[in-house]
């Protein structure tokens, strides 16, 4: 398996999907009931088979990711080429950048002495998705990039 199987939930929302996907493999539902009671795991197989088609294929489309955490925030803009970072530090050690509260002292204070601000970019590796994957398994959320677009017109003045 390349990503991570979908949760229960994910799966039950995909259901159609992962109906129409069977039929493309010639498995209709009670050979699919077949599968699951007498060769649970090629019935697993599947479902990981699945799983990687539905996030190569959201893998292919994201172009932002969030990972914000107490006092930090990386947000990542993916690019055709590289994987563009900008980075918050709060050296306010009474903030939580995840509270509304936090969030706010942080609005009102981007510029000052307290918030330093780091930006990279990065090539991808062999793997473009596989590299985005592993920013989304360490927390990261797939977001329009209003936050990144933000700090890029901040950081740039």
């Amino acid at each position: 398996m390349k990503y991570r199987r979908l949760t229960k939930e994910q799966l039950e929302e995909l259901h159609p999907e992962f109906i129409n996907f069977l039929a493309t493999q010639s498995i209709t539902a009670e050979e699919w009931d077949t599968l699951k009671k007498e060769k649970p795991e090629v019935a697993e197989e599947e479902i990981d088979v699945f799983s990687d088609l539905i996030w190569e294929g959201v893998l292919n489309k994201v172009e932002y990711l969030e990972n914000i955490s107490e006092r930090h925030m990386h947000l990542f803009h993916l690019t055709d080429k590289e994987m563009k970072l900008l980075s918050v530090k709060i050296m306010n050690p009474e903030i939580d950048l995840r509270t509304e509260v936090g969030f706010g002292w942080f609005k009102r204070n981007f510029q000052s002495d307290f918030v330093e601000y780091l930006t990279a970019s990065k090539a991808y590796g062999e793997d473009k998705n596989v590299d985005k994957f592993e920013i989304i398994k360490q927390g990261g959320v797939i977001t329009k990039g209003e936050l990144y677009r933000w700090f890029e017109q901040i950081v740039e003045h």
